[in-house]
């Protein structure tokens, strides 16, 4: 049976994503999926479920291209450039860690742009882009141990996602 998000795998093949990125991928999806649902199930707010499938495979289509802090924005030129979603687009370009404003982003040689996400589908991706090491899931005790490497506010911003990712969940803890 097919997963949602499927019909984007092709893409990351196409455009030469190398296999390792596109196992990664995979694994962001199934960990995207389950904390749609999770939210789904709590009844909080609406969650477009596939929306977050297909961003969550096509977030690092960008390293077809570059391993660089710049595979977000190369990616989320290639998805403009195949005529996909806005929505689509945006996740892929706000995925990195917690989103990076304008300043972070000149901080690594890019363009002025605050690229934090915003939609609860962008903000599913982000997190579990940070869950997800390879193609191995981490907790959340991992996530918070490998952030401390981060000035505060960026600590800050990634636990103030997973809190309100959490919260959203009703509570529960995400994969």
């Amino acid at each position: 049976m097919p997963e949602p998000g499927d019909e984007y795998i092709r893409y990351l093949k196409e455009t030469g994503c190398e296999s390792n990125v596109i196992s990664h991928c995979l694994t962001v999806r199934e960990v995207a999926v389950r904390i749609a649902d999770l939210i789904l199930a709590a009844g909080m707010i609406p969650v477009d479920r596939d929306l977050v499938a297909a961003g969550a495979v096509l977030h690092d289509i960008g390293r077809s291209e570059t391993h660089g802090m710049d595979h977000a924005d190369a990616g989320g030129r290639i998805c403009k450039e195949k005529k996909f979603s806005p929505a689509i687009c945006k996740i892929v370009e706000r995925h990195i860690g917690a989103g990076l404003n304008g300043s972070e982003r000149v901080g690594f040689g890019l363009a002025d742009e605050d690229r934090l996400p915003e939609t609860i589908e962008e903000k599913i991706v982000a997190h579990a882009d940070n869950l997800v090491k390879g193609s191995r899931i981490s907790t959340r005790e991992e996530l918070n141990a490998s952030i401390r490497k981060f000035p505060q506010v960026v600590q800050l911003r990634f636990t103030t996602l997973a809190d309100e990712l959490e919260r959203l969940a009703g509570g529960r803890e995400l994969p």
